[in-house]
Parts: structure tokens; sequence; C-alpha cells
């Protein structure tokens, strides 16, 4: 406890110090959670919602010491992932069989983020808004109103660990002091407890999240224009450990929720087979697996997403099976770093995702850290690749090829029954196109910055005097000033 009050998060507990074994635990479970507790201070203006936000984490009774133990066999769920994973079975291999190649997108200017008040969090998982209400109300000094709320909150969701962690230290926090001293070296255990770590890390991000809103009216750097026809965007912060839902309409992309997850054990960024990294980029959902399918690992089902797409193959990235799936039953939430690779989200976030998601249409963003923009900045990014995609249909329908070739790198490749590369690709073009005037609609650009500069560009093109045409879905990689095509698929 001094340890918080030298470095400044807590002053004036709510509660007296205690001297007994409980007072350990207390001092433990408060130097764990120090760090929600200066979340709070950022995103509340008076003093005493500085101190108690941190002071919340003041008690740890023999609840919040079993709750631990839960976390810690829960956690241990994540071993078994790599057992699991390799009995993905046959839906594994359909998901990745469905996977459509995809390029990946990464960051522009990033604007100042701001705090933001508790009330602003835009969450659709009832279990954690009530979490940070249980917070909020410790906050304000309301101790005994968040104990209730705890209570309520550990009886509907007994497999959440981080609520049955809070709720012991509010249940704790009531008991009378005592006189005697510290148990120092049961407080050194608990600080070293791997489980208690996770628990104190899931909870600054989520509080993270709570703190640091996304500024009002962005969107991630990466949508530079989506079609109506993607209803819904995925984007994954790997570092606030965050999956945010944006709507999409004819007004553009709103952020409309957003959960906490869990990535990779090793991190992000992957790289081969094996790795335990999730990887980073731009990628498109490719199936939606029966959970009656799957183990009870996977929980309430998994969204396949098209990883190695295209950049990935081009850069020789490894491995496969890559989900967006559910937890096991006795387990609510796995810790920030837990996967093998997959995106691992709470079964009830996983339902609302599962009603809003479409196959093959709804992009799925993965980065380590989301940089949001302005939807004017975002269409001044997209005009110089506007400017490309359309040099290369105007070429196209004068039937020239050798001005054509200039748009394709060498070893561009098309997926389709017959296959078509940088060589015979302008000839291929032409005899298509026959000069003919052509519509593009329904355009969509995904950016990925990642030491290259790439762009996938899906869309939708007609021919004058026809009804319906192709769906494409185009890989591009700038170099120098100029745009190149190096992969293209024919969806339709």
């Amino acid at each position: 406890m001094t340890d918080i009050v030298r470095r400044g998060r807590l002053k004036n507990p709510p509660f007296p110090r205690r001297g007994n074994l409980l007072a350990a635990l207390m001092t433990a479970s408060a130097l764990m959670l120090a760090a929600p507790g200066a979340a709070f201070a950022s995103s509340n203006k008076t003093g005493s919602a500085k101190t108690s936000s941190s002071s919340a984490k003041a008690g740890k009774s023999s609840t919040g010491s079993r709750s631990a133990v839960r976390a810690s066999s829960g956690n241990r769920a994540s071993a078994k992932e790599a057992r699991g994973g390799a009995g993905k079975s046959s839906a594994q291999a359909k998901g990745k069989k469905a996977a459509l190649a995809e390029t990946r997108t990464a960051s522009a200017a990033k604007p100042a983020r701001k705090a933001a008040p508790a009330g602003s969090i835009q969450e659709a998982s009832s279990a954690e808004a009530r979490l940070i209400s249980v917070y909020e109300m410790f906050g304000r000094g309301q101790a005994r109103p968040a104990l209730a709320k705890a209570r309520d909150l550990v009886r509907d969701y007994p497999n959440f660990q981080l609520a049955q962690l809070v709720y012991g230290d509010l249940l704790a926090a009531q008991l009378p002091p005592t006189n005697s001293l510290p148990d120092t070296a049961g407080i050194a255990k608990m600080r070293g407890n791997p489980a208690m770590s996770e628990l104190h890390e899931e909870s600054r991000r989520r509080l993270q999240a709570l703190r640091e809103r996304p500024p009002v009216g962005t969107v991630p750097s990466q949508f530079l224009s989506l079609s109506t026809k993607s209803r819904y965007a995925i984007a994954v912060d790997a570092s606030r450990s965050r999956l945010y839902l944006l709507e999409n309409s004819d007004k553009g992309l709103k952020l409309v929720a957003d959960y906490y997850i869990s990535v990779g054990k090793s991190g992000t960024d992957k790289l081969a087979e094996g790795d335990a990294r999730t990887p980073l980029g731009v990628y498109y959902i490719t199936s939606s697996l029966d959970p009656r399918s799957l183990k009870d690992f996977y929980g309430a089902g998994a969204l396949p997403i098209n990883y190695p797409n295209p950049y990935d193959v081009r850069r020789g990235r490894t491995g496969g099976g890559i989900w967006l799936h559910g937890t096991p039953p006795q387990q609510f939430a796995r810790a920030p770093l837990a996967s093998d690779g997959c995106v691992v989200m709470a079964n009830p976030d996983l339902k609302q995702l599962l009603r809003k998601v479409q196959i093959g249409a709804t992009p799925v963003v993965t980065a380590r850290s989301l940089q949001w923009i302005s939807p004017p900045q975002a269409e001044k990014e997209a005009q110089t690749f506007t400017n490309a995609i359309t040099a290369w249909k105007d070429t196209r329908a004068s039937g020239n090829e050798a001005q054509l070739k200039k748009f394709y790198l060498p070893d561009f490749q098309r997926s389709s029954k017959k296959p078509i590369d940088g060589n015979s690709a302008p000839h291929d073009e032409v005899e298509y196109a026959q000069g003919k005037r052509v519509q593009f609609k329904d355009m969509s650009y995904l950016h990925w910055r990642d030491g290259d500069d790439t762009m996938v560009a899906t869309f939708g093109e007609v021919f004058e005097g026809e009804k319906s045409g192709r769906t494409r879905r185009q890989y591009w990689l700038r170099q120098g000033s100029e745009w190149k095509l190096f992969h293209e698929e024919i969806l339709g």
C-alpha cells in the first residue's frame, strides 16, 4: 500500500490499513490493481475519485483468494489451445479452403486520444459494463452499493474471474481493522502469482479502453472506403485488447460497440506456423463454424479469417487456422495474451458478433495499435489510389497492352480456374473488355502500411450493354509514386 501512496496513486484510503493476514491480501490486491486506479484518476476530475478507484482494490477475502485460484485453473485452458488447435479437424480445413486472399493495412496519423467520462464507453457486453459500474461506484465512495452490484455480477457470471476478485476485495474491505503486522511474505507471494498478474493486466486494459476512447466521428485508418454491401467492419487493437465493431451505412462507418479480447501468447505479427502470434493485416471473414461441430474449448462458435492473405504469402508468412472464437464454459474471459494466434472473445460478446458478420464481406483489421482518422482525411488518402485504378480501367478500355502491362508486377497472379500471370494478364484483360465502357460500383479500399504500402480494392464492374459482371478483389503495392497490381481474385 505504501508503494501506491508514494507513487501518488492512492491517497486517503477510505478504509483503515489492516495488520493481519487480511491486510496482506488487501495490500497485494491494491498493488496488483493500482493501474486501473490510475486510469480512473485520469477520467475523473475530483480528488476523491482519484483516491477511491485505486483503493477499490484494497481488500481480498477468502472469496477473492478463491477467485485467483479459479483464474489460475481457468487460464490453464490456454495451454489446451495447442492441443485443441490440432483438433480443429475438418472445420479448420474448411475454414482454410474458404479463405479469400487479402492484404494488410496499417496506420496513418494518430489523433490525440482524450480522456473520456466513464459513461461514454460503447460496450455491448453487459458483464463488462457492470464491472465498470462497480469501479465507478467505489470511485465515488459508494462502497456498499458497489459491493451489492459486484455480488449480483458474480452471481450472474460465476466464471468471470476478474469480477470474482473485485467482489472478494470489496468484501474484505468491509471487515474491521486490526493492529497486527502485515504478512509481507503473503504479499510477495500474491504479487508473484501469474494468475494475479494476468488479472491485473486484464483489468488495466479494460479500464484503458474506458479512458482512451476513439475520437468521436473517426474511423480506423485502414478503412479508406467501404461499400455499403459490407454492413459491418471489425477492427482489433492488440495493444488495448479491444475489438471494435463498426456499422456501415450510406452515411459512413460508425462505432457501435467494442469488446475485450485476447490475442496470441507471444503477441502479434505472425510469421510462421506454431509461433503463437496473431497476424497483423487486413482480412475477411471466410465462414462461420457451427459450435456443435467444435470442441467446447471454442465456446459459442468460430469465425475463420483468410490468413495468410496474398500479402502474407508474398512475404513468406506461413500457418493458418486463425479464428475469432469464444471461450470454454468454465472461463468467461482469457488473459490478454493467451491464445495460439486466434482472437478470443467472451461468449456473450461473440454471440452478438455472430449475428452481424457477413461471410466474405466483413473486413477484419488486426493492428498492434489502431490509428483513428476523420472521414475527410480518409477520402483524401484514398484519392491517389482512385486515380491509379481509374487509369488502369481507362488503359484497359483503350486496348493498349503495352501501357496496361505497366500496371502489373512481373510476379502478378490471378486466383481463378485459369491462372494468369503478369505477362499474360494485359492481353487477357484487353480481350475481356473489348474496348467497352465499364462502370465500377460498390468500391471498397482497405489500406495497410507495414514497411510496404498496400491496398485491397474490392469492386463490381458492369460493361456497357450488360446487366451484370464480375466482382473483383485486387491487391496493389505502391512502388515509389506508382501503384502496381500483384494479385487478383475473381469473386463472382
